[in-house]
């Protein structure tokens, strides 16, 4: 697999993984491997961050299209998001309720389909 969807896969930001790692092919072997043993590279990105959007979302509390909408356009550290956290601008705090309504009416309308 292209290195791409290998960081993917493992919730990182390519361009802050090494060089060696940008330019490698993975098998999923490889990556089973780097998940039961990553390197310290590995744990301190994982760590650390910078992270990919998708997680910079999650970390947040809301989706990608709320930190596009927000202008957040680059991939930020945990250090970054601790910061967003404790003191959250207007932004955020409209974003993540907006994300919060958006969960639950998929929550009720997957009820509603159930029932």
């Amino acid at each position: 697999m292209k290195p791409s969807t290998a960081a993917a896969k493992l919730g990182i930001y390519l361009p802050a993984a090494p060089q060696e790692f940008q330019r490698s092919s993975f098998t999923r072997a490889d990556l089973d491997a780097l998940r039961a043993d990553p390197p310290e590279w590995l744990v301190e990105l994982r760590h650390d961050g910078p992270f990919p959007k998708d997680v910079v979302a999650q970390k947040l509390g809301v989706s990608r299209s709320g930190l596009a909408r927000a202008g957040v356009t680059e991939a930020l550290t945990s250090a970054q998001i601790g910061e967003l956290l404790a003191d959250p601008p207007a932004w955020l705090v409209q974003e993540r309720e907006t994300h919060r309504d958006v969960v639950a009416e998929k929550a009720r309308q997957k009820a509603a389909r159930d029932a």
